[in-house]
């Protein structure tokens, strides 16, 4: 196979992961700046493209989806270049609240009566860096959308890529959007299967924030703890992974998908992913699991990064590309 995985030194200049600097594109890859609407709201996005793309051409077509404060620039620009030079068009782009992306606004009083074009004059507060599955699986089908309308994609071949908290995103999606063809979750966090004591806690919390009794948006409250506490800036709300479990969603996965984990995972459950690969090849969906060894969970931005891109790679040109004569 003919995959063009960069050598060390290109790699490195698409490195941001852990401080490392964004260089220049490869002379093959072209990047355009987009705009996707996610529920009215403005996304920021970066299109990746073969520089040789042909008027009349096709291509299969990715969404990348970043884990936890991940952006663009990040994992996106590194894969995003890569997937480009092995004939796909690639979608980088930040959820909204995220990075580059609009917010979405809440009123800080009650809002005035609109005007005749239903505008009003408001003060508001911008929502930003939540931890929002429902929110953030719209805003994965908006990136499957604005791809679908591409012109050199071929809306029939549409892969979704995602890696750590993306990696639950996309097995969501994966389980619930018939576009998505094939699928790549790296380190996936998938949570766990809701038990009714959970459930009950979640929906008391629900109603508090409902009442106005607890913050209705975590600001304040909703920081990270333990091992996730280096993400400062990050807020989670318990409230919006109602109905929204990975692991549940798998078993309606038809299209392909594979799993790469860290052998020394430790942010989230191997042993979840196994159960839901078990259950994936009980109903014949080609699937595959694949370990990285000696790796942490950040193992596979930094030394696990060559080889979960090949096998990532090669999975999606087995099941997004016609089969070679």
């Amino acid at each position: 196979m003919n995959h063009r995985i960069p050598s060390v030194p290109v790699v490195l200049l698409f490195a941001l992961v852990c401080g490392r600097a964004l260089a220049a594109l490869p002379e093959d890859v072209a990047k355009r700046e987009v705009v996707i609407f996610s529920d009215g709201v403005r996304m920021e996005g970066d299109l990746y493209l073969p520089k040789d793309l042909k008027p009349d051409a096709k291509l299969p077509a990715i969404v990348l989806c970043a884990g936890t404060g991940g952006t663009k620039g990040g994992s996106g620009a590194r894969l995003g270049a890569i997937f480009a030079q092995n004939g796909y068009v690639a979608l980088a782009f930040d959820y909204r609240g995220w990075g580059e992306s609009d917010s979405k606004l809440i009123t800080t009083e009650k809002q005035p009566r609109p005007d005749a074009n239903g505008n009003v004059e408001v003060k508001a507060r911008a929502v930003r860096w939540q931890m929002d599955f429902a929110d953030q699986a719209m805003d994965i089908r908006a990136a499957i959308s604005f791809l679908a309308g591409e012109p050199g994609v071929d809306k029939g071949r549409i892969g979704i890529w995602g890696s750590s908290y993306g990696g639950g995103l996309v097995t969501w999606t994966a389980g619930n959007d018939p576009r998505v063809k094939c699928t790549a979750a790296q380190v996936p966090g998938m949570g766990a299967v809701r038990t009714p004591e959970v459930n009950a806690r979640t929906f008391d919390y629900l109603t508090k924030q409902s009442r106005g009794e607890v913050e209705p948006v975590p600001f304040e409250t909703g920081k990270m703890t333990g091992k996730m506490e280096r993400y400062t800036q990050m807020r989670v709300n318990p409230t919006k992974g109602i109905g929204f479990s990975p692991i549940e969603a798998a078993e309606k996965i038809s299209a392909p998908i594979i799993y790469v984990v860290a052998e020394n995972e430790e942010l989230s459950s191997n042993a979840n992913v196994e159960r839901v690969v078990a259950t994936l090849k009980q109903r014949g969906v080609p699937s595959a699991y694949h370990v990285i060894k000696g790796i942490t969970h950040y193992g596979i931005y930094r030394e696990g990064f060559a080889e979960a891109t090949r096998l990532e790679l090669e999975w999606f040109n087995q099941h997004l590309k016609p089969a070679q004569p």
